[in-house]
């Protein structure tokens, strides 16, 4: 009952005139998914070499085979081929070793490079005379008259601290303040241009126009500190003759064995200040005796000593650490003569090494022995303003 009410189920179907046509339901349909009666598909796999569909057997029309339609064969419409007038090792002319690289375009032996132009071995080029021109031009003889070069102007607050004063942003500030005078009146103007005939006076004090000049040296040892030596020995002056054209002197001297720091400068007041015993520049001394200083002797030094050009006192002296105890660290502020030595002399030692590392506050940080260096803008100010 179920399968004749299944077989007379009709499937609509819908036309392009829109009527609908009903179709008979056929179980028998598939559309190659047929099965056989137990269950299995009745599709067969296409074998690879049979002749159903694409075939790859030699014998097809495969592009890389021999016999086909290759183009990359002799046989099958090759563009390379010789048939198709296409390029080939044969179509090449062979080498031929007397060939001539002219060959073919030699020149014909009727040939003169001179035709054309009516050349013969007699013909000279005819000398065009330039007219003379009998006008005298006489040459301007007379001294050319160049222009005056005045002496160069510097700007008031350079002036000022090429003197050694101070730096260029405190001397405006100087200025401003009235504290600076040219030609007897106050100058308070910041871009005044000092000329050479200006008299310049700060705080009552003239102001030489000659740029000073600061040079440190670490002096070696075997160099005399004076500017000339009679007997033609060697001096410190000829360790700085490249520094400069204006003429510097020592401030201070050291003896010709002792070694370290000297100040050479054009700045007399400053030198004055630095030698005068009232300032008390302060000065460190490395000292290396012959043998090592007792602890007796250490403490007649530490607490003074007399002799015989009066008493003599140090500022401070210690042991070098680390090292051996023939080696001493001495700071004093007295400026007489072969002080440091006299000192160890009188209590029976022999200095066998001097070396000043240290000078009104400036070291041999980065100086090497026998060089020099100048004084930055800070390091002036400092010594002209230490008490």
């Amino acid at each position: 009952m179920e399968n004749k009410k299944f077989n007379n189920y009709k499937k609509n179907s819908y036309s392009s005139n829109g009527n609908s046509e009903k179709k008979p339901y056929n179980s028998s349909y598939n559309s190659g998914n047929n099965r056989n009666n137990n269950g299995n598909s009745s599709f067969k796999k296409k074998t690879y070499g049979q002749n159903e569909g694409r075939n790859y057997s030699n014998n097809s029309g495969n592009r890389y085979e021999n016999n086909s339609g290759n183009r990359y064969e002799n046989n099958g419409g090759n563009r390379y081929n010789n048939s198709n007038n296409g390029y080939n090792s044969e179509n090449r002319k062979s080498y031929n070793p007397n060939f001539k690289k002219n060959e073919g375009y030699s020149k014909p032996n009727n040939y003169n490079r001179n035709e054309g132009y009516n050349r013969n071995d007699n013909y000279k080029k005819p000398f065009n005379k330039k007219p003379y021109n009998n006008i005298y031009k006489p040459q301007n003889n007379a001294p050319i008259d160049y222009p005056t070069t005045t002496p160069a102007e510097v700007r008031l607050n350079k002036f000022i601290a090429d003197a050694g004063i101070c730096s260029r942003r405190n001397a405006d500030m100087y200025i401003s303040a009235g504290n600076v005078t040219v030609n007897g009146e106050v100058m308070t103007t910041l871009g005044y241009r000092v000329k050479p005939t200006d008299e310049v006076r700060f705080d009552g004090k003239l102001l030489s126009s000659e740029k000073k000049e600061y040079i440190l040296l670490n002096k070696p040892k075997g160099f005399i500190t004076t500017t000339n030596d009679e007997k033609g020995r060697k001096t410190v002056m000829d360790l700085v003759a490249n520094a400069t054209n204006v003429r510097i002197l020592p401030v201070g001297r050291l003896d010709r064995a002792t070694t370290g720091l000297l100040l050479l400068t054009n700045d007399g007041e400053l030198t004055k200040k630095l030698t005068h015993p009232t300032h008390g520049v302060r000065k460190i001394y490395h000292v290396i005796l012959d043998r090592k200083l007792d602890y007796k002797d250490f403490m007649k030094v530490q607490d003074g000593l007399e002799l015989e050009d009066g008493l003599i006192e140090v500022d401070e002296i210690s042991y070098v650490n680390d090292k051996p105890k023939n080696e001493i660290g001495i700071k004093i502020h007295s400026g007489r003569n072969r002080i440091v030595r006299r000192i160890f002399e009188h209590l029976g030692y022999q200095v066998e090494k001097l070396d000043r590392v240290v000078f009104a506050g400036l070291t041999k940080k980065d100086l090497p022995r026998g060089h020099w260096r100048r004084l930055t803008q800070q390091e002036v100010i400092n010594l002209r303003n230490m008490k």
